[in-house]
């Protein structure tokens, strides 16, 4: 039997009881719940105690990443995913720098494409987000020079139609699997926050750890806030009443391999479209109607990516499986009367995932790290205005 390292309970996703929890915990628990683990066990049909205790070990073995409150953090802080052309011998420093030296910095990936195609030089792919009133592109610059990056293309998203995690959920679903209606459009307007909400968010959004899988797993963190439960919980709620939380999840370790060897999946595919001018959102929708579209974005590629404008994001364990569900959606973008003029597949290689830290404070811990001058990473007022 495989076992974890607390007294012989279960890790791997294929057990069934591990996989009910996991189908509710990765992406079913939406928005801020007072008894988050509690909701992930009336939604599974699994016994409080015995969703404890699984929680437990996965994280402990591995098979979790993290258990965390995620935020919608493009409401909170300026962000993009970023394409960083890098020299091959420096492929690898950039990549470690960019997961382990910067915390603004969340998913680090170098892709490679099928062919030499219009962007295939750039390998390293990021999702950077500076905290509000700072630069993104000064941020970059920054970090460019500390990596010996040729050049970086920012790809803000102008509009974002579906973001999922759901990996067991979508273990052996069929090309083409969609909802009967298109996806939806979220908001990605900054939000500003005040002091007592960002003394509370900061806790609210860290890490758990494995002694912290309990009921009542928020009380800990108003003590850390420093403010009552009851006043957490209130502002808590509050933020999420703002659109700014997102969901309470289970991140699985998706790219290595569990202990025993098993991969909850292994092909990552970043895929790009260009659609005609003026259909972005109709097109983004249909995309996002797709149920094994885990990221789907209205993107800016320019020259340097042939003018795609929707990008997504999709995994599989077998890479045909994952190219038979990009012609599923091109098939349906093409029946929905959706001209596609050049497409293309990023895929993924090395992977690291991490939280992007938002915090205002930590950001000017990180300039006084780096040394640079706080006033000089500042957004000008045109960044300010287009991040709003």
């Amino acid at each position: 039997m495989e076992t974890s390292v607390l007294d012989g309970v279960p890790v791997e996703v294929t057990d069934p009881v591990n996989s009910r929890i996991l189908e509710v915990s990765e992406d079913r628990v939406q928005g801020f719940v007072a008894e988050p683990f509690a909701e992930i066990a009336r939604l599974s049909g699994v016994e409080l105690p015995t969703v404890l205790e699984r929680i437990r070990a996965m994280l402990a073995a591995g098979t979790i990443r993290r258990v965390r409150q995620t935020l919608l953090a493009t409401n909170l802080a300026p962000g993009a995913l970023v394409a960083w052309q890098v020299p091959q011998e420096r492929l690898d420093e950039a990549f470690g720098y960019m997961f382990r030296e910067d915390p603004f910095s969340g998913h680090v990936v170098i892709r490679s494409t099928d062919a030499e195609t219009r962007g295939s030089t750039y390998r390293l792919w990021t999702t950077v987000k500076v905290p509000q009133g700072f630069s993104l592109a000064r941020h970059c610059e920054v970090l460019g020079a500390k990596v010996g990056a040729e050049s970086f293309k920012l790809l803000p998203a102008r509009a974002l139609f579906t973001l999922g995690v759901g990996h067991v959920r979508r273990r052996g679903m069929e090309p083409g699997s969609r909802t009967d209606t298109p996806g939806d459009v979220v908001d990605t307007r900054i939000v500003e926050l005040g002091d007592l909400e960002w003394q509370v968010l900061v806790p609210l959004k860290r890490e758990f750890r494995v002694e912290e899988i309990r009921e009542n797993p928020w009380a800990a963190r108003a003590a850390e806030a420093g403010v009552p439960l009851d006043e957490f919980l209130r502002v808590a709620r509050s933020l999420n009443e703002r659109g700014v939380i997102g969901r309470f999840s289970t991140f699985l370790e998706h790219v290595k391999p569990s202990a025993t060897g098993h991969r909850v999946t292994r092909y990552n595919a970043l895929f790009h479209w260009r659609v005609p001018a003026g259909r972005e959102m109709e097109a983004g929708k249909e995309v996002a109607r797709h149920h094994v579209m885990t990221h789907a974005y209205w993107r800016e590629g320019g020259p340097e990516f042939a003018g795609v404008n929707i990008m997504g994001v999709a995994h599989g364990t077998e890479k045909e499986m994952v190219l038979a569900h990009k012609e599923a959606i091109d098939r349906h973008l093409e029946e929905a009367g959706i001209p596609v003029s050049y497409t293309n597949v990023f895929w993924g290689g090395r992977s690291e995932i991490k939280p992007s830290e938002i915090a205002p404070s930590e950001y000017l811990k990180w300039c006084e790290r780096v040394g640079v001058d706080p006033a000089s990473m500042r957004a000008s007022a045109d960044e300010t205005v287009a991040s709003a």
